[in-house]
């Protein structure tokens, strides 16, 4: 009988994949320049269960462009490691609003997928954006019921979007099962 293969954990080896440029959706010279659509930066802190930031974390992003399509030319894929304070930044576009199941419409928001050391599989939440009409709308924020709030990024000055994530304790943020 051979012995289980041990769980590892996700990271701590973002050094090996982080390039930061990546981080910029909108970078001169990359495959964004010039793609229309209102720019935003979207940056949180990334906290543990006892408040602590989580210093080796890693963001991915997945999203739509500004009119809702996941088609090219818009490269919708970003990926940021978390800083000392754990802490991500992102330039990107402002995603529209993308189809759902069946007739719904899903408001617009980014797709977040967090790794870090202590997960064994990465963590996917999304960020809504605070005021956006369609919300009220959005068949995912109905289903998160009081939680949604943890899901909504406010903005902190025009086009400045936040959003902390909280992996686990109060004010926990919502993750899919996906």
């Amino acid at each position: 009988m051979t012995a289980a293969t041990a769980h590892q954990t996700a990271g701590p080896y973002w050094h090996l994949i982080d390039f930061p440029e990546w981080a910029d959706l909108l970078r001169a010279g990359g495959p964004n320049e010039g793609i229309p659509g209102p720019r935003i930066t979207l940056t949180g802190r990334i906290t543990d269960g006892a408040g602590a930031a989580a210093p080796d974390a890693m963001v991915e992003i997945w999203q739509a462009d500004a009119a809702g399509s996941y088609e090219p030319p818009f490269h919708g894929f970003g990926r940021c490691a978390a800083d000392a304070d754990g802490v991500f930044h992102f330039t990107t576009l402002r995603p529209g609003s993308v189809p759902g199941l069946g007739n719904a419409s899903q408001a617009p928001h980014i797709v977040l997928a967090i790794f870090a050391r202590g997960l064994m599989k990465h963590l996917v939440t999304r960020a809504y954006f605070a005021g956006e009409p369609r919300n009220a709308e959005d068949p995912l924020l109905a289903a998160a019921g009081p939680r949604a709030g943890t899901l909504i990024a406010k903005e902190t000055a025009p086009g400045s979007w936040r959003l902390d994530i909280v992996l686990q304790g109060d004010g926990e943020t919502v993750f899919l099962d996906v």
